[in-house]
């Protein structure tokens, strides 16, 4: 069976209903390695996910720089997104003016070796600079030849509805799983009523919805997680209560934890497309079946006994990677 298709916002291309996400790549959760990396791309491919997202910041410009030489060496067709708007820190600031993203994409464009991407993002609002004239430079690249479409990450209803009267935007890109559930405050509902995609990252909770017990004691320095409270002590110790409740439904089930979680983000909408990632390819086959679990009304009414609303012990992000995200709830 092949991977199940759901269109790209309301005029772009259909993609699997399962995308991934190249932040794995950059070592943000881990030590990654070139070659790993390019065979885990490889069975991205062999697995009919086609829809790939990276950002002009995951490792400075490497995970792009892996994308773009895949696609080199392959030939791979695949609808590429990536994103512009982030400035690493200390301190971490944000620019959304027309230079800078035209600079920028410029050197991504470079990196993955193309001529256009198929979905540009603003990774974070310049929140003193009005949505509106952000969404005019975008459509001034669309309009060029350089993206096909634009997108906004981790940004409040609102946000949506003032950029999308501007220019369409196709997609929309916020955390959400089975525990982070804010987008159902406004942002899910917000693109289904403009005929816009939903893209949800981390999917799978960061790794905590696997079947493998993690152990944040032993993440790496550079690991993003490390940082991130639900991953520290008390909330940690709590959470894996709920996970492995989680995980012996999805075993009864016959299939994987992470497959299960992705299965329920899928039923969410026909508009969500969610990017998963990895380092490795081993790790993929564990959910890249999940677009063909079924699940029952009984099924999710059981996974909302197991997991229900707001059941995560700690904050989502910590206070320094929670800058620039918008809230709104």
């Amino acid at each position: 069976m092949k991977m199940p298709k759901r269109k790209l916002g309301l005029n772009g291309p259909e993609v699997g209903a399962i995308g991934f996400g190249c932040m794995s790549f950059a070592g943000f959760f881990g030590a990654a390695d070139d070659d790993t990396s390019l065979d885990t791309l490889a069975a991205v491919e062999a697995a009919g996910i086609d829809f790939w997202d990276t950002a002009n910041i995951y490792g400075m410009g490497r995970s792009e720089r892996i994308v773009g030489q895949y696609l080199k060496e392959t030939g791979a067709q695949v609808t590429l997104a990536t994103k512009v708007g982030i400035i690493p820190g200390p301190p971490r600031t944000f620019s959304n003016e027309e230079d800078y993203i035209r600079a920028e994409l410029e050197a991504s464009l470079e990196k993955l070796n193309r001529d256009k991407v198929e979905l540009y993002y603003i990774h974070r609002r310049q929140q003193e600079l009005p949505v509106e004239t952000v969404a005019e430079t975008m459509g001034k690249l669309m309009e060029e030849g350089l993206i096909d479409a634009w997108g906004l990450s981790e940004v409040a209803p609102s946000t949506i509805r003032r950029a999308h009267k501007v220019v369409p935007v196709t997609a929309v890109q916020n955390e959400y799983s089975l525990w982070t559930r804010q987008p159902e405050l406004g942002v899910i509902q917000t693109c289904e009523e403009l005929g816009i995609t939903f893209v949800p990252f981390s999917p799978v909770a960061r790794g905590a919805l696997t079947d493998v017990d993690l152990d944040p004691t032993a993440f790496d320095a550079h690991d993003f997680r490390k940082a991130n409270p639900r991953f520290m002590r008390q909330n940690w110790s709590e959470n894996m209560d709920y996970v492995r409740a989680f995980r012996a439904f999805a075993e009864a089930k016959g299939v994987t934890t992470s497959a299960l979680a992705l299965a329920w983000v899928l039923h969410q909408g026909d508009h969500l497309i969610p990017i998963p990632g990895t380092r490795t390819g081993e790790h993929l086959a564990d959910w890249a079946d999940a677009a063909k679990i079924g699940l029952s009304e009984d099924d999710l009414w059981e996974i909302e006994q197991i997991l229900p609303v707001g059941w995560a012990a700690g904050d989502r992000y910590s206070d320094a990677q929670m800058v620039g995200v918008e809230r709104y709830c």
